[in-house]
């Protein structure tokens, strides 16, 4: 049972992993950074992302807690939560960190 609780965990992880290391969730979450809240259409073209595409990282990052949506009548707006906006800055940080290493290597 033990080995069965800790298997679980690490594909929980690697999910997570899969989620966050890819071009258009990462795209996703930065264009939410600074801003108070956006619709999901808006987000699939920001990210160069098909609108059923964006729908489903969304619903992905909402299960993780990192997206919240609210719903006033057809119209569906998404934000980061805390956890996500603490997220989207160490993405952002990361992002930039390789990006120096990128120029150092090429100087």
């Amino acid at each position: 049972m033990f080995t069965i609780v800790i298997n679980t965990m690490k594909n929980q992880d690697q999910k997570i992993q899969d989620l966050l290391l890819h071009e258009k969730p990462v795209r996703i979450i930065l264009n939410l950074k600074d801003s108070e809240g956006k619709y999901a259409s808006i987000l699939s073209k920001e990210s160069d992302c098909t609108y059923t595409h964006t729908l489903k990282i969304l619903t992905k990052l909402e299960d993780l807690g990192m997206v919240a949506f609210n719903k006033e009548g057809r119209i569906k707006e998404v934000r980061l939560t805390e956890e996500g906006a603490d997220i989207a800055h160490e993405l952002e940080g990361l992002i930039r960190r390789l990006e120096r290493i990128k120029m150092e290597e090429k100087k």
